[in-house]
């Protein structure tokens, strides 16, 4: 396949797309940090986020941002959310016209509300953008488990054309023309998968996690369907499953905060010793806003809101959402 594709963040999910497009295509992964390239280039490996696993041996890594991005048929953005904007402000001017952007990121802008692949639109008008998810976990991939992913674009052609990049012997791609279902899947299930981790953290059984789960995934569909997504894109991989993997695993940033919360910390001290972004903490309150917006119920998002920003400890979420008056499945 005569294709050369970029990516655009070398932490643990940017590299291991990277890795998954090196069996295909020519890839190039760029990486702030100098030392970071080097290693990977001689080593094959990412010490400082997978330390461990094999890289594909044809992938290169660079620090030049422009080098990369200029050479590249396809812009895969592997940044959270935070610094989503600001990237594709520096890369845009090495950019050639047309060429398709993939986001990775699970998020919201705080500032608009929002969502990965509009703001793409925002700063690189007239290229192709869509969406990279599902229930993903780089260590399990990279570990060689089977996994299947989602790849969205309004095109279902260039969808199709960009499932055969990413795909391998062992992880399968899905196509959808659902953009904005499954980005909101992904950005959703991250606050959800707080409450699941803080249900660990109180020490509470598997009924308790379930109803959590479920419920969740009620909250992700209402405001997913009334902002224009397809009610079948959240019962797939965008959305309970990507649900399911994020709330149950170890692994999941999201699940381990809110299994901090759990235990009584707070969620300064949380993050200041994380090395990596938990989503779900920046996207509660955005959550929130769009469910006002769309006047959406999300008892769920409400709570894990409350605890993120300190107002209230993780028992007394479980405790009003226990409270609430009894309704409707």
């Amino acid at each position: 396949m005569e294709m050369r594709v970029a990516v655009v963040g070398a932490g643990s999910w940017g590299t291991t797309v990277a890795h998954l497009c090196s069996h295909n295509v020519a890839t190039t992964l760029y990486s702030r940090r100098p030392d970071l390239a080097e290693a990977i280039n001689t080593g094959h490996e990412n010490p400082r986020y997978l330390p461990g696993y094999l890289l594909h041996r044809s992938l290169r890594a660079s620090c030049d941002l422009a080098s990369v991005v200029s050479a590249a048929d396809v812009l895969v953005m592997g940044v959270p959310s935070a610094g989503f904007r600001e990237t594709l402000i520096e890369l845009r001017s090495s950019l050639r016209p047309w060429v398709p952007v993939v986001s990775l990121a699970k998020g919201l802008e705080p500032s608009t509300r929002k969502r990965m692949t509009q703001v793409a639109e925002d700063e690189l008008p007239g290229h192709p953008v869509g969406v990279l998810t599902g229930p993903n976990l780089a260590k399990e991939v990279l570990a060689g488990d089977p996994a299947a992913a989602v790849v969205a674009f309004a095109d279902e052609t260039i969808a199709q054309r960009l499932g055969e990049v990413f795909s391998t012997d062992l992880f399968r791609v899905y196509t959808n023309t659902d953009v904005l279902g499954c980005e909101i899947g992904g950005a959703l299930k991250n606050v959800i998968a707080v409450a699941a981790g803080m249900a660990e953290g109180l020490g509470t059984g598997d009924n308790t996690r379930a109803a959590v789960i479920t419920r969740g995934l009620a909250e992700l569909t209402r405001l997913g369907v009334a902002m224009g997504g397809n009610p079948a894109t959240f019962a797939g991989l965008a959305g309970v499953g990507d649900l399911l993997a994020t709330c149950m695993s170890p692994q999941s940033r999201n699940r381990y905060v809110g299994e901090q919360l759990g235990r009584g910390r707070s969620v300064d001290e949380i993050i200041a010793e994380m090395d990596q972004v938990a989503e779900g903490v920046k996207s509660a309150q955005t959550v929130l806003e769009l469910a006002a917006e769309y006047d959406v119920y999300m008892p769920i998002c409400e709570e894990v809101c409350l605890c993120v920003q300190g107002v209230q400890g993780a028992d007394d979420a479980y405790r009003g959402l226990m409270a609430r008056e009894i309704s409707s499945e």
